[in-house]
């Protein structure tokens, strides 16, 4: 790349951070191979996330809204187009780069929550500093605040098999919260819950957005969808529609 590329892409980082932008994508694609069968599950998007925002990417199975929430998420890398993060242009990254931004800037939900069974909720909530290379001291004070945020005070000690859905839930938004991430992303947080848990996790994520938080919700639930403040459409690996909802 020429000096010249580099300076405008240090420029573009530069003037996306002072405006705010968290997120932003230039003609976004991925592209797999199938024997000669040549797939575009991401073709060409565009977004632009601003820091405060509640968005959820919304489309049906097979729309490419998880291979987008992989790339936002720096789980994957695009085949074209440029992505950045909080300033970051993570598009061109080693996987070693990937691996260090996502552990600082993204915090992550899962629809299986993906905690340690033997271990504690506190210690759960505890992982993303220890790869961080936090001290111990540090890391027990940033935990239990987290776990604080998301009222399980008194279920620091418990194992995972001795909590309910949705207490395992907000272990899972615990841990991504601890890093003070620049963006919360989650996927399909709800869909192991029952409808009333999963609302008290939908008046959780709420909650952390009044707060400041910037959540990114990925969904194929219309009712989920709701809770966010812009619904990002994905059809056909494209944004079909992009709608700001309150």
């Amino acid at each position: 790349m020429s000096a010249v590329a580099d300076n405008s892409l240090l420029e573009r980082a530069e003037q996306l951070k002072r405006d705010g932008v968290v997120i932003r994508t230039y003609d976004l694609w991925k592209t797999y191979t199938m024997g000669d069968q040549t797939i575009h599950a991401v073709s060409g998007v565009d977004i632009e996330i601003k820091r405060g925002e509640y968005v959820a990417i919304m489309g049906p199975s097979g729309s490419g809204k998880s291979t987008l929430m992989n790339l936002i998420g720096c789980l994957d890398t695009p085949t074209k187009g440029q992505y950045f993060i909080n300033g970051h242009l993570v598009s061109e990254m080693t996987d070693d780069e990937l691996a260090r931004i996502r552990n600082k800037e993204i915090g992550f939900v899962f629809q299986t929550f993906n905690l340690l069974p033997r271990a504690t909720a506190l210690h759960n909530v505890e992982l993303p500093l220890i790869y961080a290379g936090m001290s111990s001291a540090e890391r027990l004070e940033r935990a239990k605040q987290a776990m604080r945020q998301v009222d399980l005070e008194q279920r620091m000690l418990h194992k995972p098999n001795e909590l309910s859905g949705g207490q395992r839930q907000r272990v899972a938004v615990a841990r991504a919260l601890v890093n003070n991430p620049s963006i919360l992303l989650a996927d399909e947080p709800t869909g192991n819950l029952d409808t009333a848990t999963g609302n008290e996790i939908m008046a959780l994520f709420e909650r952390l957005h009044e707060q400041g938080n910037t959540i990114i919700l990925v969904t194929h639930e219309h009712d989920i969808a709701q809770h966010a403040w812009r619904i990002i459409h994905i059809r056909d690996g494209k944004i079909e529609k992009d709608e700001k909802i309150r």
